[in-house]
C-alpha cells in the first residue's frame, strides 16, 4: 500500500440499503460464488460510486453473514468525501481507502487475489472527448498493471452498451456477438470508443499474464446511490417527482430502454467475476423495454398517483426509434441469471432510499 491508505476499526456493518436487498443479493448468488471469495484480498475502483457501494454493501453484508475474512481496498480520488458521504462502508474494519487517481497506481502493489475496475466516467455535456478517451483508457491499463504485479487472478471490468453503438433498428435485444461500434466519425462517441478499446487491452492482458478477465457490459440501471442530477431518464425522473415538480420529458418519449435493479446488478457482477468464462463479455441488464414515456408515465403513477408528464416534442412520424436494450441470454444460458426484481419495484425502492436520505441529511444538518 502507499502512504495515503487508510484503514479503521469499525466492525458493526450497519446496512446503507434495505435488509430485503442485501438478502436477495446472498440468497440469489450461487454458493460457491461465496466459497470462492472466502480469504479473497479485493482491490475495487469506483468503490465510491454507484455500482462500487453497492458492491461493498453486498460484500460487508456477505462477510458477516458468512464469516468470508473478506480484505477489500478501495479507491478513491477524496477518501474524506467517501467517509461523509457513506461512513459505514468507508470506515468498516475490513475496508482499507486508497486516495488516488486511477490512472496513478505505480506505488500501489497488493498483493490481491481479484481486482474490479468499476470506475465510472459519466460523461457531461462539454466534456472534452479526448480528456474522456485517456482518463477511460489509461484506468483500465494502470488497473491491468496492478491485477499484474499484484498476483490477481481475476480482473472483472464493468464496461457498457455503449461499445455496439447505435442499436439498429431491426434489432430488438443487442446480443455480444454483434460486430457494430460505435460511429468513427462522431467524436460524440468518446466514451463507447474508449471501452472497446479497453475491453481490447483487458483481455490481451488476461491471455499474456494468465488473469481470468471478464467483462460485463452494462446497460441501464436503477437503485439507490443512482445520481439523480447526472444524465440518467430514470433518475432524472425521479429527482423531478421528489421535488414535486411535473416529470419532463426533453425528447418525444419514444425511446426504448430497460433497467435493471442494483441488487440484481449487485448478483449478476459478483456471479460473472467468479463463474464467468475468462476472456468473455456479458450483457448485464434487463431485456424488458420500456420508452421513455411509459418509463416517465410509471414514476408519476407511483410517486403522484396520476399523470404529471410533459413532453418537450412530438414524435415524428416513420422516424426510427432510438433503442438501448440487451440480449442477456448468454448470462441466463452460461451463469443462470436472471431479473428478480420489477420495475415498478425498483423504481419503488428507489423513491424510498432516496427520501430517506434526504431525511437523514436534513437531520444531520
Amino acid at each position: 500500500m502507499n502512504q495515503d491508505s487508510i484503514n479503521h476499526t469499525r466492525t458493526n456493518y450497519q446496512p446503507g440499503v434495505a435488509l430485503d436487498d442485501l438478502q436477495l443479493i446472498l440468497t440469489q448468488t450461487p454458493p460457491e460464488v461465496w466459497v470462492a471469495l472466502r480469504d479473497q484480498r479485493i482491490f475495487i475502483t469506483g468503490g465510491t460510486g454507484f455500482v462500487g457501494c453497492w458492491l461493498l454493501e453486498a460484500l460487508l453484508w456477505a462477510n458477516e453473514q458468512l464469516d468470508l475474512n473478506l480484505h477489500l481496498s478501495v479507491l478513491s480520488r477524496d477518501t474524506a468525501a467517501f467517509i461523509a458521504k457513506a461512513p459505514h462502508l468507508a470506515t468498516h474494519r475490513i475496508v482499507t481507502l486508497i486516495q488516488s487517481d486511477v490512472t496513478a497506481l505505480d506505488t500501489i502493489n497488493g498483493p490481491f487475489d481479484s481486482v474490479i475496475h468499476a470506475a465510472t466516467d459519466v460523461v457531461k455535456t462539454g466534456d472534452d472527448p479526448i480528456t474522456t478517451f485517456d482518463n477511460i483508457v489509461q484506468g483500465t491499463r494502470a488497473t491491468l498493471a496492478l491485477a499484474q504485479r499484484a498476483g490477481a487472478t481475476r480482473y472483472l471490468l464493468t464496461s457498457s452498451g455503449a461499445v455496439y453503438g447505435r442499436q439498429p433498428a431491426a434489432v430488438s435485444h443487442i446480443a455480444e456477438n454483434y460486430s457494430g461500434a460505435p460511429d468513427s466519425l462522431d467524436i460524440i462517441n468518446a466514451y463507447g470508443q474508449a471501452k472497446r478499446v479497453s475491453e481490447w487491452l483487458a483481455h490481451n492482458s488476461g491471455q499474456q499474464h494468465n488473469i481470468q478477465v471478464k467483462v460485463a457490459r452494462c446497460f441501464a440501471l436503477l437503485g439507490p446511490y443512482l445520481p439523480l442530477d447526472a444524465h440518467f431518464a430514470a433518475g432524472n425522473f425521479i429527482r423531478d417527482g421528489l421535488n414535486n415538480r411535473t416529470i419532463a420529458i426533453n425528447g418525444d418519449g419514444t425511446s426504448s430502454r430497460s433497467y435493471l435493479y442494483a441488487a440484481d446488478m449487485t448478483v449478476w457482477l459478483l456471479t460473472m467475476l467468479i463463474n464467468g468464462r475468462p476472456q468473455q463479455n456479458y450483457n448485464l441488464g434487463s431485456a424488458h423495454a420500456i420508452s421513455i414515456k411509459a418509463l416517465a408515465d410509471t414514476v408519476s403513477d407511483i410517486i403522484y398517483g396520476e399523470n404529471k408528464v410533459t413532453i418537450a416534442q412530438q414524435p415524428v412520424a416513420n422516424a426510427t426509434i432510438q433503442q438501448y436494450v440487451p440480449d442477456v441470454n448468454k448470462a441466463q444460458r452460461e451463469l443462470a441469471l436472471a431479473q428478480y426484481t420489477d420495475l415498478p419495484s425498483a423504481i419503488q425502492k428507489t423513491i424510498v432510499w432516496e427520501k430517506r436520505r434526504r431525511l437523514l441529511a436534513a437531520h444531520n444538518h
